[in-house]
């Protein structure tokens, strides 16, 4: 059947109600899917001086035909980047533009993961609102395309920044939209019960589906009987776009929309970072000369849109609060490396900004060039469109290293920083005789003791060698300490949120030495392996045995005694201040067990199976034949012990990584185990997951609430979130904690983000709401994947170590939990100063 007959057997149902639908134009901001991500900044300079150039020419009467043309700024990086590179005269245009409403800024920076915490995300989320508030302007709504989900201070930071409205255009791939249903609007209540005004829309080129920019017709989201085409004149174009928008709004009709008018997206050419296109407007005014009695188009910004919904009666509209989790957050994972040394910045950049509050020895310039380098890592694009199938393709190894480079750049700029404030506030250089002094500074909102590394350098420990003390300057106190190397000298200390204390090694000459003595009560062989309990309990004293106790199936502390064997791992996490187990029961994998996914290609060697086998994965992650490997504990060796803490090695054999070992510092003094993740993953092209498996509870399992800690606010995770999002994954800022009435369990992931919750298992995906109503989800921290088919790295080959500490306390305020969290991990800096 020719294209002529398909259309003339086409059926063209009729709306019962005149119609309008918003044309919002603006190109979708994908910074490298495309091109080269400088080539990309250059492109959306430009569109902005085409945008500027239609509208003043439509406004001047020079083009007529292009009246009515509106230009929405879908991302103020884009803006940012035409400003510096812009006349005066353009700026004066361009300005001029925005207040008449001919072009208009978005409320937001870029698309984001949820990566950047919630310094970060008030600070971007300030820019466009600044540069309108030069120019008299005022802006109130915001757009995002492509990504599925935010964090729920998202909407705590757009509306501190007077953004009142946003529009959200998801795209269904490898994600869904939220709700169960889109083109609805919805109230996004904060949790300080704030309300931002929330349009779920349509894939953010869904006007290009409907055929309003000519030569650009879509075959994306509508499968019909033209989807096959690949150019087709004018004419044609016209006949199949009267089709589509016909069916589209009487599909609308009966599934019951409720209004007269629906928004849609659209671009100037038929792809990502795409220009503006003036033949939009001309075919608009062109179809509502045709079809306008029955459909109008209008383009419009997205205040003008929101207006229009204003006029509606809004106080009906759904009420949600909580987390939207972003199915496609889960890039950061693709590329671990960088996620770790982008997160280690970011947490670096909050120690500078509170040891330099007034900013006396970093710049505000300085500042904003870290964070700069953490937005263009965070931003939501991971690659080349192309990574997976064609790995080895110049663009693709272009973007990857530019990309992960945007890391590593914030890591440079933001330890500069960490320099001048302490070279300001007295840290000393390399010079002879430099005095063993350190200056101790608690950067963390809440009072931590926490183990300290006085680090020295490599010929120093010599004149050290006949011993030392550590002293605590303020109160003359000589702290306990041990040697984890020869180069460094660790001691505990407890200090408030903010404070500060020096600490001074001081040589002694020890008395005797009297080495390690064998000890008549512990059962421990000539062979050293420690396999028996002790009949006699530990003596006390200077001879007595380390207050931590390490055998071949467990270790015991004054807190806790952990369990492990070679099938199950660490199969017991006793607290014995609670008298309780802090493992769930019925649970699939020890603590912090290995687990190993990968989903077999037919033919792993041949590009195009190795792209189709993801392809067919949908909210899934892995295919249906997916092989999954547990690790199994193979070793355990004890690396040091002493007063303070004592390390454990816990090795584990596991497929598809060629080394893998646990190292469990445990502290003597309070109930905290810090956990090193060390393995080397094999390259593998198929798909594939690496999981760790965090099965905690708080001690009572029956009555404990999961906690994640996201930017900007607390959340439960399958409680605390907008109907119809995603439950398996979410990407947590400072960690995860397990709380009932009495008792908190803590989780600190400084290194690894993203958190899988609920089981493993390929198959349906349940949204929020279809889960069981007391239903909890297990946990996983999700470490690693490359299973996406387009800009995904493809290997995911190489060293890694990763950090998590756990922590059992009593039970925390909620708003504690974050603090605390975050208090877990590197809370100290720790500078050797001048005399």
């Amino acid at each position: 059947m020719s294209l002529e007959q398909q259309i003339r057997k086409a059926e063209v149902p009729m709306p019962s109600k005149k119609w309008t639908i918003y044309a919002i134009h603006h190109s979708h901001t994908d910074i490298g899917y495309t091109e080269r991500q400088e080539k990309i900044e250059q492109f959306h300079v430009d569109f902005i001086r085409q945008a500027l150039h239609i509208a003043t020419e439509a406004r001047a009467g020079t083009k007529p035909e292009w009246k009515g043309f509106r230009w929405t700024c879908e991302t103020f990086w884009a803006v940012e980047r035409f400003l510096e590179e812009a006349s005066d005269d353009e700026k004066d245009a361009f300005a001029r533009a925005i207040i008449r409403g001919d072009i208009e800024l978005s409320g937001t920076y870029l698309n984001m993961t949820e990566l950047p915490d919630y310094d970060l995300l008030r600070s971007i989320h300030s820019k466009a609102q600044a540069y309108a508030a030069t120019i008299g302007h005022k802006i109130d709504s915001a757009m995002t395309a492509d990504i599925n989900g935010y964090g729920w201070g998202y909407a705590s930071s757009l509306l501190e920044n007077g953004i009142e409205h946003l529009f959200s255009c998801i795209h269904t791939h490898h994600g869904m939209y939220a709700l169960g249903r889109k083109q609805l609007p919805f109230w996004w209540e904060t949790k300080d019960g704030k309300r931002l005004l929330v349009w779920n829309g349509e894939h953010y080129m869904f006007g290009n589906e409907l055929g309003f920019c000519p030569n650009a017709l879509g075959k994306y989201m509508i499968r019909d009987e033209f989807s096959h085409m690949l150019i087709e004149p004018e004419e044609i174009h016209n006949q199949i776009a009267s089709i589509r928008i016909h069916r589209y709004v009487s599909q609308l009709e009966k599934e019951q929309y409720p209004y007269n008018f629906v928004p849609v997206m659209l671009s100037g050419l038929g792809t990502d970072n795409a220009s503006p296109n003036a033949r939009i407007i001309e075919w608009i005014t062109e179809w509502n000369k045709q079809h306008g009695d029955q459909i109008t188009v209008k383009m419009v910004s997205l205040s003008e849109f929101f207006a229009r919904l204003k006029e509606e009666d809004l106080s009906q509209l759904p009420v949600h609060q909580g987390d939207w989790p972003d199915w496609w957050t889960d890039g950061v994972s693709s590329t671990p490396m960088h996620t770790q040394i982008y997160r280690d910045a970011q947490r670096t950049l909050r120690k500078v900004k509170k040891l330099d509050p007034q900013q006396e020895a970093v710049s505000q310039s300085e500042l904003d060039a870290c964070e700069q380098a953490l937005v263009m890592y965070a931003e939501h694009t991971w690659g080349y469109h192309s990574s997976i199938g064609e790995p080895w393709h110049k663009n693709v190894q272009l973007l990857e290293v530019r990309k992960q480079a945007n890391a590593a750049i914030a890591s440079e700029r933001v330890y500069r920083a960490l320099d001048k404030v302490l070279l300001e506030q007295g840290a000393a250089t390399l010079y002879p005789e430099r005095p063993y002094r350190f200056r101790i500074s608690n950067t963390s909102n809440a009072a931590v003791k926490e183990l300290v590394a006085l680090n020295l350098d490599g010929w120093e420990p010599g004149a050290l060698r006949d011993g030392v003390e550590v002293v605590r300057e303020d109160t003359g106190e000589v702290l306990v300490h041990q040697f984890a190397n020869v180069q460094s000298i660790i001691t505990e200390l407890e200090l408030d949120a903010g404070q500060t204390c020096m600490l001074s090694i001081r040589p002694v000459t020890l008395k005797n030495n009297p080495g390690v003595m064998t000890s008549n009560t512990r059962l421990i062989g000539a062979d050293q392996v420690y396999d028996m309990d002790d009949l006699y309990p530990a003596i006390t004293g200077a001879n007595s045995h380390s207050p931590i106790r390490v055998t071949q199936n467990g270790l015991e502390s004054s807190f806790v005694r952990l369990a492990w064997s070679k099938e199950q791992g660490i199969s017991s996490w006793f607290n014995k201040q609670l008298n309780k187990e802090m493992l769930r029961s019925g649970r699939e994998h020890g603590a912090f067990t290995p687990i190993y996914e990968v989903t077999p290609a037919a033919d792993d060697k041949i590009a195009a199976q190795v792209w189709s086998v993801r392809a067919r994965m949908g909210r899934n992650r892995k295919g249906m034949h997916v092989e999954r490997s547990i690790g199994q504990l193979a070793s355990v060796r004890t690396i040091d012990q002493g007063p303070l803490y004592t390390t454990v090695e816990l090795m584990y054999d596991v497929k598809g990584i060629s080394y893998f070992a646990l190292f469990l510092k445990v502290h003597a003094n309070k109930n905290q185990i810090d956990v090193s993740v060390r393995f080397h993953k094999e390259s593998v092209w198929n798909p594939e997951n690496v999981y760790l498996a965090l099965p905690f509870t708080s001690g009572a399992e029956s009555q404990d609430t999961v906690f994640a800690d996201k930017p900007g606010a607390l959340v439960r995770p399958w409680k605390d979130q907008i109907p119809g999002t995603c439950l398996d994954y979410s990407c947590v800022q400072e960690g995860v904690a397990w709380q009932d009435s009495e008792n908190t369990l803590l989780v600190a992931t400084p290194d690894t983000p993203l958190i899988q919750w609920g089981d493993l298992d390929y198959g349906r995906r349940l949204v929020h709401t279809q889960q069981a109503p007391d239903a909890k989800p297990e946990t996983y921290a999700w470490l690693m994947t490359n299973y996406w088919e387009t800009n995904f790295k493809a290997t995911l080959g190489g060293f890694y170590e990763f950090m998590y500490h756990v922590r059992a306390d009593h039970a925390l305020k909620e708003d504690h939990i974050a603090p605390v969290l975050e208090s877990m991990h590197d809370p100290f800096v720790v500078t050797r100063i001048r005399g």
